[in-house]
Protein backbone atom coordinates (compact mmCIF):
# COMPACT_ATOMS: atom_id res chain seq x y z
CA UNK A 1 0.00 0.00 0.00
CA UNK A 2 1.43 3.13 -1.14
CA UNK A 3 1.36 6.33 0.77
CA UNK A 4 1.57 10.02 0.29
CA UNK A 5 1.96 12.21 3.67
CA UNK A 6 1.55 15.92 3.67
CA UNK A 7 1.00 18.41 6.31
CA UNK A 8 0.43 22.32 6.28
CA UNK A 9 -0.75 23.40 2.95
CA UNK A 10 -1.99 27.02 4.04
CA UNK A 11 -3.47 27.71 0.77
CA UNK A 12 -3.95 30.01 -0.63
CA UNK A 13 -1.73 32.05 2.08
CA UNK A 14 1.61 30.28 1.56
CA UNK A 15 0.79 29.05 -2.09
CA UNK A 16 -1.59 29.86 -4.83
CA UNK A 17 -2.20 25.75 -5.34
CA UNK A 18 -0.79 22.40 -4.25
CA UNK A 19 2.94 21.59 -6.35
CA UNK A 20 2.31 19.59 -9.29
CA UNK A 21 5.09 17.22 -8.14
CA UNK A 22 3.05 16.51 -5.53
CA UNK A 23 -0.28 16.27 -7.63
CA UNK A 24 1.28 13.63 -10.01
CA UNK A 25 1.83 11.28 -7.08
CA UNK A 26 -1.83 11.59 -6.49
CA UNK A 27 -2.61 8.88 -8.97
CA UNK A 28 0.30 6.41 -7.51
CA UNK A 29 -0.77 6.02 -4.33
CA UNK A 30 -3.39 4.49 -2.29
CA UNK A 31 -4.10 6.84 0.52
CA UNK A 32 -3.43 10.29 1.34
CA UNK A 33 -2.70 11.25 4.64
CA UNK A 34 -2.75 15.56 5.31
CA UNK A 35 -2.01 16.66 8.94
CA UNK A 36 -3.88 19.41 9.12
CA UNK A 37 -3.78 23.19 8.58
CA UNK A 38 -5.11 22.78 4.89
CA UNK A 39 -6.82 26.60 5.36
CA UNK A 40 -9.01 26.33 2.61
CA UNK A 41 -12.00 24.21 2.16
CA UNK A 42 -11.19 23.45 -1.94
CA UNK A 43 -7.74 21.91 -1.09
CA UNK A 44 -9.83 19.41 0.88
CA UNK A 45 -12.13 19.38 -1.67
CA UNK A 46 -9.69 18.67 -4.71
CA UNK A 47 -7.85 15.56 -2.14
CA UNK A 48 -10.58 13.88 -2.00
CA UNK A 49 -11.33 14.04 -5.75
CA UNK A 50 -8.48 12.61 -6.78
CA UNK A 51 -7.36 10.81 -4.10
CA UNK A 52 -8.44 6.58 -3.62
CA UNK A 53 -8.37 7.40 -0.08
CA UNK A 54 -7.95 10.63 2.41
CA UNK A 55 -7.50 10.35 5.68
CA UNK A 56 -7.47 14.02 7.23
CA UNK A 57 -7.62 16.28 10.26
CA UNK A 58 -7.47 19.86 11.03
CA UNK A 59 -5.13 21.96 12.05
CA UNK A 60 -4.46 24.95 14.35
CA UNK A 61 -5.11 27.30 11.34
CA UNK A 62 -8.45 25.94 9.90
CA UNK A 63 -11.58 27.16 10.33
CA UNK A 64 -15.08 26.09 11.73
CA UNK A 65 -16.09 24.63 8.16
CA UNK A 66 -13.01 22.50 8.17
CA UNK A 67 -13.30 21.58 11.51
CA UNK A 68 -16.68 20.23 10.99
CA UNK A 69 -15.36 18.04 8.32
CA UNK A 70 -12.80 16.81 9.56
CA UNK A 71 -11.40 15.24 12.83
CA UNK A 72 -8.58 16.85 15.61
CA UNK A 73 -7.19 13.18 15.52
CA UNK A 74 -7.80 10.36 12.82
CA UNK A 75 -6.94 6.45 13.08
CA UNK A 76 -6.86 3.90 10.09
CA UNK A 77 -5.35 0.16 9.89
CA UNK A 78 -3.08 0.35 6.74
CA UNK A 79 -1.06 -2.39 5.91
CA UNK A 80 -1.10 -3.89 8.29
CA UNK A 81 -0.18 -0.86 10.75
CA UNK A 82 -1.95 1.23 12.94
CA UNK A 83 -2.14 4.60 12.09
CA UNK A 84 -3.64 7.71 13.79
CA UNK A 85 -2.84 11.53 12.47
CA UNK A 86 -2.63 14.74 14.60
CA UNK A 87 -1.38 18.31 13.68
CA UNK A 88 0.07 19.41 17.13
CA UNK A 89 1.94 16.98 19.24
CA UNK A 90 3.98 19.82 21.21
CA UNK A 91 7.56 20.64 21.75
CA UNK A 92 10.36 18.29 19.74
CA UNK A 93 12.09 18.06 23.29
CA UNK A 94 10.05 14.89 24.96
CA UNK A 95 7.96 14.40 21.84
CA UNK A 96 8.79 10.59 21.46
CA UNK A 97 7.97 9.66 24.92
CA UNK A 98 4.82 11.80 25.52
CA UNK A 99 3.17 10.95 22.18
CA UNK A 100 4.01 6.60 22.66
CA UNK A 101 2.34 7.85 26.28
CA UNK A 102 -0.62 9.29 24.63
CA UNK A 103 -1.03 6.67 22.12
CA UNK A 104 0.01 3.49 23.16
CA UNK A 105 -1.81 1.36 20.76
CA UNK A 106 -0.42 2.90 17.52
CA UNK A 107 2.56 1.84 15.37
CA UNK A 108 2.50 4.89 12.84
CA UNK A 109 1.84 8.21 14.05
CA UNK A 110 1.67 11.11 11.32
CA UNK A 111 1.68 15.20 12.06
CA UNK A 112 2.13 18.70 11.24
CA UNK A 113 2.37 21.84 12.62
CA UNK A 114 6.12 22.55 12.96
CA UNK A 115 6.81 22.29 9.07
CA UNK A 116 9.88 20.73 10.18
CA UNK A 117 10.24 17.03 8.50
CA UNK A 118 10.80 15.22 11.28
CA UNK A 119 11.40 10.67 11.53
CA UNK A 120 12.15 9.18 14.73
CA UNK A 121 11.06 6.16 16.48
CA UNK A 122 9.90 6.27 20.48
CA UNK A 123 11.33 3.90 23.01
CA UNK A 124 8.80 0.76 22.61
CA UNK A 125 8.29 1.35 18.51
CA UNK A 126 6.10 4.19 17.82
CA UNK A 127 7.49 5.64 14.11
CA UNK A 128 6.23 9.42 14.75
CA UNK A 129 6.70 11.52 11.10
CA UNK A 130 6.03 14.50 9.93
CA UNK A 131 6.40 15.23 6.33
CA UNK A 132 6.87 19.15 6.37
CA UNK A 133 5.00 21.13 4.06
CA UNK A 134 4.71 21.34 0.62
CA UNK A 135 4.32 24.81 -0.08
CA UNK A 136 6.16 26.53 3.10
CA UNK A 137 9.24 25.60 3.50
CA UNK A 138 9.33 28.42 6.72
CA UNK A 139 13.34 28.08 8.33
CA UNK A 140 13.95 24.47 6.35
CA UNK A 141 16.11 24.99 2.58
CA UNK A 142 13.09 23.01 0.93
CA UNK A 143 9.40 22.34 0.89
CA UNK A 144 9.13 18.57 1.72
CA UNK A 145 6.03 16.15 1.69
CA UNK A 146 6.14 12.13 2.05
CA UNK A 147 5.97 8.58 1.13
CA UNK A 148 5.99 5.33 2.10
CA UNK A 149 4.73 1.91 1.86
CA UNK A 150 2.57 0.02 4.34
CA UNK A 151 2.63 -3.62 3.50
CA UNK A 152 2.93 -6.67 5.85
CA UNK A 153 2.71 -4.89 9.30
CA UNK A 154 5.97 -2.71 7.90
CA UNK A 155 6.48 1.00 6.57
CA UNK A 156 8.94 0.87 4.08
CA UNK A 157 10.47 2.91 1.59
CA UNK A 158 10.15 6.19 3.72
CA UNK A 159 10.80 8.92 1.42
CA UNK A 160 11.37 12.57 1.96
CA UNK A 161 10.87 14.31 -0.99
CA UNK A 162 12.00 18.09 -1.65
CA UNK A 163 10.73 20.59 -3.72
CA UNK A 164 12.35 22.66 -6.17
CA UNK A 165 11.91 26.17 -5.33
CA UNK A 166 9.02 28.07 -6.74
Amino acid sequence: MRLLLTSDTHLPLRAKRLPDQLLAELPRVDVVVHAGDWVDEATLDLLESRSRRLIGVYGNNDGPDLRARLPEVAYADLGGLRFGVIHETGPAQGREARCAARFPDLDVLVFGHSHIPWDTTAPGGLRLLNPGSPTDRRRQPHCTYLTATAADGALTEVTLHRLPPR
